[in-house]
């Protein structure tokens, strides 16, 4: 009888773990499921903070026409630079920080902006480059 007992044991302990085969099959599986959803969620992350760029950028020509009307100006004073948004007895932003993109670039003012507009705020996009397309392409808001 305890010769069968061991036998029984033995078979127990050989089924308790998973099959090379059956290993290769789930690893497969779940390659397969990644290669599909990754590039999906990838693409919502750089939807997101395109989003979030165009709204920052909005935010930032808010703050420099609450600037200006602040220090009692009505045209870009020369030299004028985002910087200046973190300094002074009542900064508008709290830090430097506040003026880099989604991307970690820092938030381009250009003088004259385009179209009429008195400045653009511009994010360059993923790439820190000007130009391009999709998650690369420049941002921007502008002020009249």
């Amino acid at each position: 009888m305890q010769h069968s007992r061991t036998t029984v044991n033995r078979k127990n302990r050989r089924r308790r773990g998973f099959s090379l085969l059956e290993v290769v099959v789930a690893v497969t599986i779940v390659a397969i499921l990644a290669a599909i959803v990754a590039p999906k969620f990838l693409g919502f992350i750089g939807q997101a903070k395109t989003k979030r760029a165009k709204t920052e950028a909005t935010q930032l020509a808010q703050l420099v026409k609450l600037y200006l009307t602040s220090n009692g100006v009505s045209t870009m004073p020369d030299g004028f630079e985002l910087l200046w948004l973190t300094e002074g007895p009542s900064p508008q932003l709290e830090s430097k920080k506040d003026l880099l993109d989604p991307w970690g670039h820092e938030y381009q003012l250009i003088m004259p902006g385009t179209e009429g507009r008195d400045f653009d705020i511009v994010s360059l996009g993923a790439d820190g480059k000007t130009g391009g397309d999709g998650e690369n392409a420049d941002i921007t808001h502008g002020n009249k």
